[in-house]
């Protein structure tokens, strides 16, 4: 069966096949052109990710705006240490 494109996914899909993808890639058993394969499948499957997260964001942006409140507070990884 054909893989899904990765536009066309849920996000949670998404980020289960990358999963899935990583798990792979991380055991090294895979001969070198289906490595690749599957790096290439990684890597649609994280900007098409990355859209929907990026999609999201706006979404909420909007509504905050319509509900009064402006900004939005950042909860990344990176701000929290």
């Amino acid at each position: 069966m054909p893989s899904k494109k990765p536009e066309n996914m849920s996000l949670e899909a998404s980020m289960s096949e990358l999963e899935k993808v990583i798990e792979q890639l991380e055991l090294g058993e895979l001969p070198l052109e289906e490595a690749l394969k599957q790096f290439e499948r990684g890597v649609g499957l994280v900007r098409a990710s990355q859209q929907k997260l990026d999609s999201a964001e706006q979404k909420i942006k909007i509504l905050m705006d319509k509900n009064g409140q402006s900004e939005l507070i950042d909860t990344s990884i990176e701000t929290l240490n």
